[in-house]
């Protein structure tokens, strides 16, 4: 099993080959075309250090007519593979920490190994405090693989009664949710929060925390109305209620192997399915996503933004 670590860098800092979203359009296509622009720029920082490279169609080959080595501008630890190399030194904040709010949300994904749930939050904050230099952000939001917030649906107690029984596992939550308190416990995040979390869904799983959520971050439709019994009950818990515009499934496994394939999009980190030499062989699959946003506090400016996401290659 071979791990991949894919970042995006600072997309603040990107220039027009970074496609800036619109505020209607869902943020797995800003993490798309992020990570395909830094794995670009990476190949082209290092390609005229490779003897005869040069750029054809924004694809890379030698004076041979191959194509430029992943190895090239990959970064292969104990750890992991990072794609593509970080080095950390060149990244932070321009400003002291106490400046900014820095926001962090973490996406299982339907892959995801719910074995040591412990061990994903932590790599994931770990890249972040690493990325942006800092010893600790304000809020982690989690966002559970498969739960969904649908605005139609909620006021029939009934319906969510049934999802809940049917599609949910909320002891495996509350395992995952005990890593996000033992961070907080630890002054490592200041507030943490859950993502698509009806009242009928809260009430269940409150029980099961020692640290209440600070926030409940929800995907609204139809003009962001929100269910009057989630707006009561959230003020009773102390809840506060945020919007999201962002994809439950923000990094499917196809999207995944589009993005590091051979094919005319790819980063050619994966081996074709024909059997060809270059490339990791074997299924990818994403486990999670990290989203973080760092906000300078005086200017409500975005100074710094990007993600992180980890797969796993099943060698």
């Amino acid at each position: 099993m071979t791990k991949l670590i894919l970042s995006t860098s600072n997309i603040m800092n990107g220039g027009p080959s970074i496609i800036r979203r619109p505020t209607s359009e869902k943020s797995n296509t800003e993490l798309t075309n992020s990570l395909r622009a830094n794995f670009l720029a990476s190949q082209e920082a290092v390609a005229p250090q490779v003897n005869g490279s040069k750029v054809e169609t924004n694809r890379f080959v030698n004076s041979s007519g191959k194509g430029l080595s992943y190895t090239a501008w990959t970064t292969r630890t104990e750890r992991a593979l990072f794609v593509p190399s970080i080095d950390f030194s060149t990244s932070g904040l321009l400003e002291e920490r106490s400046q900014y709010d820095i926001t962090v949300k973490l996406f299982f994904l339907p892959s995801t190994e719910a074995l040591e749930p412990s061990e994903h939050v932590e790599e994931a904050i770990s890249l972040v405090l690493s990325e942006l230099h800092v010893p600790s952000v304000d809020l982690l939001i989690v966002s559970f693989s498969g739960i969904t917030f649908d605005a139609d649906d909620v006021e029939d107690d009934d319906i969510e009664n049934q999802d809940l029984m049917e599609g949910e596992n909320l002891d495996s939550m509350a395992r995952t949710w005990r890593a996000l308190e033992a961070l907080h416990a630890k002054d490592v995040v200041a507030q943490i929060g859950l993502a698509e979390f009806g009242s009928e869904r809260l009430k269940k799983f409150l029980p099961r925390t020692k640290i209440r959520p600070s926030v409940d971050q929800i995907n609204v439709r139809d003009c962001c109305v929100v269910p009057k019994d989630l707006i009561l009950y959230a003020k009773q818990e102390k809840i506060e209620l945020l919007t999201h515009n962002d994809c439950t499934n923000i990094l499917p496994g196809g999207t995944v192997r589009e993005l590091l394939g051979r094919g005319d999009k790819g980063a050619g980190v994966l081996a074709r399915s024909d059997g060809d030499s270059g490339g990791l062989k074997g299924e990818v699959e994403p486990q999670w996503v990290v989203k973080y946003t760092a906000v300078v506090r005086d200017r409500g400016v975005i100074e710094n933004k990007g993600y992180f996401a980890m797969a796993q290659v099943a060698d």
